[in-house]
């Protein structure tokens, strides 16, 4: 526990999906898989986007900061899952869970922002196109990540400074598969109310700030779709939106459910397995939405494996010069 508790508490456990001894490697093994596909999927959009000059654009470099966040995003939890399962331990210390906490909460939110920025870019190219290079210019698009970076940075450093204070009894499970907040405000045995009061107020602002935003983009967008004349032009307007939609509602749908749940009742397997959902599947799935009928990561993606495969006979033929 932290400054200012009567007893000092070195670690919690963490109680996972299942205690069940003959499940742990089907866990590791499904979980292992998920985390590589995260990896690898979202390293290749990077790598396509870098690598490509042609989609050297506001969507794509969003889109690029959001395959590096959602790398970040699930490596805050799953390694150490996988870690606790081969050890067959279940202990994380005070420090790591805070930590864990604190990033976890960073690169969330990150992720919210980089939807909503993504929604204002599709914004300005279906409803002012003939401004679009002026308005997303470079330093414009670079400014609202980094502001993105520093807004968040602060948000998760007050979270986790509340949840500091927090007191805890004997009972250290956390029935979950990583340190969440609402997991640790529930199992604290102090006066909850601050901390209830900041993190539903952060999530409101955080996740339905963005939300409001998003849904305004897109009712605008809407708008702008109908007064195409042509049916090839509507579908094709609406097309360059339909992967950062489906992704959006993944997201949101499955996040929203989680904390719902967590405010109706104090069962914490179901949201473990729900918070799966928006912390593991979504950035896992990512990389195929974007990239499905997308020519232009298609592209870029094929060219970018041939300039490897060229690259290395290359490299291995020079190695043999004397």
């Amino acid at each position: 526990m932290g400054p200012g508790n009567d007893t000092p508490i070195s670690e919690f456990l963490l109680l996972g999906f299942s205690e069940e001894p003959e499940l742990q490697p089907l866990i590791f093994g499904l979980f292992l898989s998920m985390y590589l596909i995260t990896v690898l999927g979202n390293l290749l959009i990077i790598l396509a986007v870098s690598s490509d000059s042609h989609l050297h654009t506001p969507m794509y470099f969003f889109l690029s900061n959001l395959s590096l966040v959602d790398i970040c995003f699930t490596s805050t939890t799953v390694p150490k899952m996988l870690v606790n399962i081969q050890t067959q331990s279940k202990v994380i210390t005070y420090e790591g869970c805070i930590t864990q906490m604190y990033f976890f909460i960073l690169f969330a939110v990150l992720d919210i922002f980089l939807l909503t920025l993504m929604a204002y870019d599709r914004f300005v190219a279906i409803c002012q196109p003939l401004h679009y290079t002026v308005i997303m210019n470079p330093r414009f698009c670079g400014l609202l990540v980094l502001v993105s970076w520093v807004t968040i940075i602060l948000y998760a450093l007050l979270q986790s400074s509340i949840a500091l204070r927090l007191s805890f009894c004997t009972y250290l499970e956390i029935p979950h598969f990583f340190c969440e907040l609402i997991q640790m405000v529930q199992l604290a045995c102090s006066d909850t109310f601050l901390n209830n009061m900041v993190m539903y107020f952060g999530v409101g602002l955080m996740g339905g700030g963005p939300l409001v935003g998003i849904i305004y983009s897109y009712s605008k967008i809407v708008s702008s779709i109908k007064g195409i004349p042509t049916a090839q032009g509507k579908y094709k307007a609406f097309s360059t939106c339909a992967s950062h939609l489906s992704v959006v509602t993944l997201f949101y749908g499955t996040g929203l459910g989680v904390y719902l749940s967590s405010a109706a009742t104090q069962s914490s397997h179901s949201s473990a397995i729900a918070s799966v959902m928006y912390a593991v599947v979504t950035p896992m799935l990512n990389p195929f939405i974007y990239s499905l009928r997308n020519k232009d990561i298609n592209r870029a993606l094929k060219r970018f494996v041939e300039m490897a495969g060229i690259k290395g006979p290359i490299v291995l033929g020079t190695k043999k010069c004397p």
